[in-house]
């Protein structure tokens, strides 16, 4: 573990060179600045009395806060979603590619390390950058609007940590492709089909009908059902950010799928690895 830990390690403080880290703190913070000083919401009794947003008034009826702040959240925990796994497939794609580069996975594995170390180690950093990211923005979030309402709430920040789960699903693929080809460009690629391949496949039931019975409809069905259903953890954690009732049927059970589909693609990563000459 502690060899694990090392790479791990070694990723963050690769990211920190890159100036990854000092980037993204930067969007981050000015996003929420630009939250903080142009929204202006007026709370009376636990009700929301007015808005505004860059001056101007967006709502004048007279809500209860919380109620009035859902589609708020809601719509923020999608950006935070699908924005945030876009980034991450951007942004995280090279990190891979760059450790196996020749001179540098030679030199790794001239050390007292195992190859599936360097796999782990490379996916729990990346997944550290991730759940730091999220966590950050989504306080922050919380913070803005609960100094501004007085209404706070958890929600916004388990709709982060349930983006950084399906991130898992998509980077596991990141990876494990990195091990057959050193390409950031291709990593970035099935990490964008992974994700759309999730979103099709939370909406399988509602797709399966328009395909033509017989052959092809069975082919979706059970190609759809490897594939974590990542549009449904988005619509749970737009839920969870609103504090509504969850849509979904079973939440353990989704984050099952995306556990047992990042730990198949992950095993399969390190049984190539393993097999490769450097």
């Amino acid at each position: 573990m502690k060899a694990v830990m090392g790479i791990a390690g070694y990723v963050l403080r690769e990211a920190a060179a890159r100036k990854f880290i000092l980037a993204f703190l930067l969007g981050v913070t000015g996003l929420l600045v630009t939250i903080a000083l142009s929204l202006r919401i007026e709370v009376v009794d636990g009700a929301l009395a007015a808005s505004r947003l860059f001056g101007e008034l967006i709502s004048k009826d007279i809500r209860a806060v919380d109620v009035a702040l859902r589609p708020v959240f809601m719509t923020a925990a999608g950006l935070v979603f699908y924005g945030g796994i876009l980034f991450g497939v951007v942004a995280c794609s090279d990190f891979a590619p760059s450790l196996m580069s020749p001179g540098r996975i030679e030199h790794l594995l001239a050390l007292p390390l195992r190859r599936w170390h360097i796999l782990a180690g490379t996916f729990i950093g990346v997944m550290t950058l991730a759940v730091l990211g999220a966590v950050y923005g989504s306080v922050g979030l919380v913070v803005i609007f609960g100094v501004k309402t007085g209404y706070w709430t958890m929600g916004p920040i388990i709709a982060a940590l349930l983006a950084c789960v399906s991130f898992a699903a998509v980077y596991s693929v990141m990876l494990t492709t990195s091990t057959l080809v050193r390409s950031p460009a291709l990593c970035a690629a099935l990490g964008g089909v992974t994700l759309v391949l999730g979103i099709v496949a939370g909406y399988r039931a509602k797709i399966a009908p328009f395909i033509e019975e017989g052959f092809m409809r069975s082919i979706f069905k059970g190609g759809t059902l490897l594939i974590p259903r990542l549009s449904s953890l988005a619509s749970a954690s737009m839920d969870l950010a609103a504090s509504k009732p969850l849509e979904v049927h079973s939440l353990p059970m989704l984050l099952v799928g995306v556990f047992v589909f990042s730990l198949g693609v992950l095993s399969l990563g390190f049984w190539w690895f393993e097999g490769r000459d450097y």
